[in-house]
């Protein structure tokens, strides 16, 4: 054990770091069990809705009369700045800070208030505890055998938790919420790029915008002008048969691209130049692929373009259009009957690239957002156990 330190429930923590129930150091007070009616306009109701985020979230909360109000905030259950809202069923452990901000509101149904019993504590500090593997470690243990989540008052008031002098409290707060706010950051400007992928989607792939230097009309065509089925049974694996690592990725009709790998060669389905479009009679989810693979699911179709097609186009048409659903194991079908709005072949390959561009640069964004969610967690594990001090 390092010079300064001691062993505790939480592992090994500096020496002058308090420990032990949070309710030693927060009150934790149960929602009342008052079935409240509820209005078009009164006063906000949080439950397990509205604890999804950072902050309390009101924007769609359901609303109770005064006198429901009132007897909901009995008790000293009237949230105030500094309190925390605790999810207590379901999705146990989601906690939204109150502040200044929020009108007054009361609690709902499967919630509990967290309110510091020293305005020295920081809210912020607790809240970073709450998604940290010290408290989630604990909440998963009491959760092994239950078929439901759920966890009582008795049990929050015992979790195990550090307490560093409230300095340190903030001061690993406030490293933590500059993390948040990177990652805040990240996502406005994910969501901001795929709201400007989408309108480029709509513009380019529909003929309404069209790019400099192009010209010719667009035209319509049936599938059997623009796309091919290919034979891709021979390359199909069954899912006992996925390994963590190998040769060659296996691809289904999910979400995700690559579900497995494998190292059957005599299997692999050799990917075309321009590409494929993998996409699923179950799921219709279209994805374009350009490597070597092989195939999980059934009912995973592969489809290349014909000549003079750009096969990276057509999967961004049918990514935008999306496949309707026609009833179970159908959607080929469908497909095989639609109409296709289709560009001359280089204005094809000039859209596709464009839209393939804002995918890279997504996926990026994506990507270093990630990275900071891992940096985040290995900071709390740092931070929120003492192994590195900031004050």
């Amino acid at each position: 054990m390092m010079t300064g330190c001691k062993q505790t429930d939480v592992g090994v923590i500096p020496a002058d770091w308090d420990v032990g129930g949070l309710g030693r150091f927060w009150s934790v007070t149960d929602c009342k069990h008052v079935t409240a009616a509820f209005v078009p306009d009164g006063f906000p109701v949080a439950s397990i809705r509205e604890v999804q985020s950072r902050f309390v979230d009101l924007r769609n909360a359901k609303r109770t009369t005064e006198h429901f109000y009132d007897l909901l905030i009995e008790g000293g259950r009237k949230p105030r700045p500094g309190d925390l809202i605790l999810s207590r069923n379901a999705t146990v452990g989601e906690v939204a800070q109150v502040t200044e901000l929020h009108p007054p509101f009361a609690m709902g149904q499967d919630v509990c208030l967290l309110r510091k019993k020293s305005g020295d504590h920081s809210t912020e500090f607790l809240q970073a505890l709450f998604e940290s593997p010290v408290i989630l470690n604990q909440l998963t243990n009491l959760m092994v055998g239950s078929t439901f989540k759920r966890a009582n008052v008795e049990q929050i008031r015992g979790f195990a938790v550090p307490m560093p002098p409230p300095l340190e409290q903030r001061a690993i707060a406030a490293a933590l919420s500059d993390v948040d706010a990177l990652l805040a950051g990240l996502d406005r400007l994910i969501a901001k790029k795929r709201d400007i992928k989408q309108a480029a989607m709509q513009q380019l792939l529909t003929g309404q915008a069209r790019l400099p230097g192009f010209q010719g009309e667009w035209e319509v065509k049936r599938f059997n002008d623009v796309l091919v089925r290919l034979n891709a049974k021979a390359s199909q694996i069954q899912t006992t048969d996925y390994l963590t690592t190998g040769a060659f990725p296996v691809v289904d009709q999910g979400k995700v691209t690559v579900v497995g790998f494998s190292d059957k060669a005599d299997k692999r389905f050799r990917c075309p130049d321009g590409g494929v479009i993998v996409f699923g009679d179950h799921t219709c989810i279209v994805k374009f692929i350009s490597f070597d693979f092989l195939v999980g699911a059934d009912g995973t179709q592969v489809l290349q373009s014909r000549d003079s097609q750009c096969t990276l186009f057509h999967a961004f048409q049918l990514q935008y259009r999306g496949i309707e659903p026609t009833g179970y194991n159908r959607h080929f079908k469908f497909l095989k009957e639609r109409e296709f709005i289709v560009a001359p072949h280089l204005e094809q390959i000039a859209i596709a690239t464009i839209l393939s561009d804002m995918d890279a640069e997504l996926a990026a964004l994506e990507a270093r957002r990630d990275k900071t969610r891992a940096l985040k967690q290995g900071m709390m594990q740092e931070l929120l156990t003492g192994r590195t001090r900031l004050v």
